[in-house]
């Protein structure tokens, strides 16, 4: 079996646990963690993933920021001097840009059905702008059924942190973790 098609047996495994109810929102963050090399053949599983999920009397939700800093960047009434000199763009600039993604995550969150899972796809693309752990953590209260992150980095067992795309220092978080090679009790 491929890694890909590991992750979505462990998905599948995962979904097939009884949800709890008395959980924080932090605790209803479901975390795939695979290789960043992986990214496009996740994105291609996608579709098994939302199947598996429907089968499973879920509702699906998928949220894909990819886009979303370039939108936002070009949208910006300075982004002509951003593309000159990228250096301009500061924090409290980037902090704009968190800020909207945030409120966009969790619109999507509020508004998704009580039993979906809500599928995070890209988190990738806000590297180096954001940080992953900042963005979840803003948004892990608003969510009310799971959300699964597609996460391309590593995960730490040990220390129970995540490392998005292999780069910056790891973040810990409460998420539960998705792996196939841990065992679903």
């Amino acid at each position: 079996m491929s890694r890909v098609s590991d992750l979505v047996d462990a998905y599948k495994a995962e979904l097939s646990l009884t949800w709890k109810d008395n959980v924080s929102g932090g605790e209803r963050v479901w975390m795939l963690v695979y290789p960043p090399d992986l990214e496009r053949q996740m994105r291609h599983a996608l579709p098994s993933i939302e199947l598996a999920t429907t089968q499973a009397g879920r509702g699906w939700v998928v949220i894909d920021v990819t886009d979303d800093f370039g939108r936002w960047l070009s949208s910006h009434r300075h982004a002509e001097a951003f593309y000159e000199e990228p250096s301009d763009l500061t924090q409290s600039i980037l902090d704009q840009f968190e800020t909207a993604l945030v409120a966009r995550i969790r619109q999507a969150l509020e508004t998704a059905p009580e039993n979906a899972v809500v599928a995070l796809v890209g988190i990738g693309s806000i590297f180096p702008f954001l940080r992953a752990s900042s963005v979840i953590k803003s948004v892990d209260s608003a969510v009310t059924g799971r959300l699964l992150v597609l996460f391309p980095g590593l995960h730490d067992p040990e220390t129970h942190s995540f490392r998005l795309l292999d780069a910056r220092d790891g973040f810990n978080y409460r998420a539960r973790v998705i792996d196939p090679q841990k065992d679903i009790a």
